[in-house]
């Protein structure tokens, strides 16, 4: 992977400052990762988002892709409910993809991702994941690396975070032959489809304690003990992701 240029760097910090705006989990960190994958694509490159929300990630990954001649599919059922907003929260997405400046670069498809799959014959270039987390769900959405080259990315956001998502991971990527583990940017981990190697799964296994942190303060939150979770280092209303 190319290093970043002052170039990237400013392609960055212009997408960070409006996708900060926008709801969401996102971290800058992470958003970086996201980004400096996206940048180091080759030009007219295709990247899949899965689960959207109300655009924090697509501004990051349409600003690094429209750079380099690519384009961004962005796909998620936007699902009626108190938790999702459903046409509402579709209506943010748009807004918010419009007033970054990157809306050419996107493209919506409105569907769940394992309905979308089974039908899906597009090469991809780019996988990050961010959907539904539950263990299902994260299984059947790993299955769209099949679309993606050898090398390319796969980006897993609330990893070693959800109980569901990481099950999923260990289930399906541990023990792959065609999914490495490479490294991770708060929850959000990025695996590459290569053979894995020993050192790759031990990598991988040395991030459970992490995980019981993170499954033990969204206990403690959960009974309102959020003094007792600053005392491993986490203060916030929130999850850790």
């Amino acid at each position: 992977m190319s290093q970043p240029t002052p170039a990237d760097d400013a392609t960055f910090e212009r997408a960070w400052t409006i996708a900060d705006t926008v709801p969401g989990w996102l971290t800058r960190d992470q958003a970086r990762l996201l980004h400096d994958e996206a940048q180091a694509l080759d030009p007219g490159a295709v990247a899949l988002e899965i689960g959207s929300h109300q655009g924090r990630s697509t501004v990051v990954l349409a600003a690094a892709l429209g750079r380099r001649g690519s384009r961004l599919v962005a796909m998620d059922p936007f699902v009626e409910g108190r938790l999702f907003g459903g046409a509402t929260t579709r209506q943010k997405f748009e807004r918010h993809v419009a007033q970054a400046g990157v809306a050419e670069y996107v493209e919506l498809v409105p569907e769940y991702s394992t309905r979308a799959r089974p039908g899906w014959s597009r090469p991809l270039d780019l996988l990050y994941i961010d959907g539904k987390h539950d263990y299902w769900t994260l299984s059947d959405d790993l299955r769209w690396a099949v679309h993606l080259p050898p090398g390319a990315a796969v980006l897993v956001h609330d990893a070693f975070s959800s109980i569901g998502v990481t099950l999923g991971l260990l289930r399906h990527v541990l023990f792959s032959r065609t999914l490495s583990y490479e490294r991770r940017a708060g929850s959000l981990a990025l695996f590459r489809v290569r053979p894995p190697r020993r050192a790759d799964r031990v990598r991988m296994v040395a991030e459970l304690p992490w995980w019981v942190r993170n499954v033990g303060i969204k206990v403690l939150l959960r009974l309102r003990l959020r003094p007792v979770a600053r005392l491993v280092g986490h203060d916030s209303p929130y999850d850790p992701y």
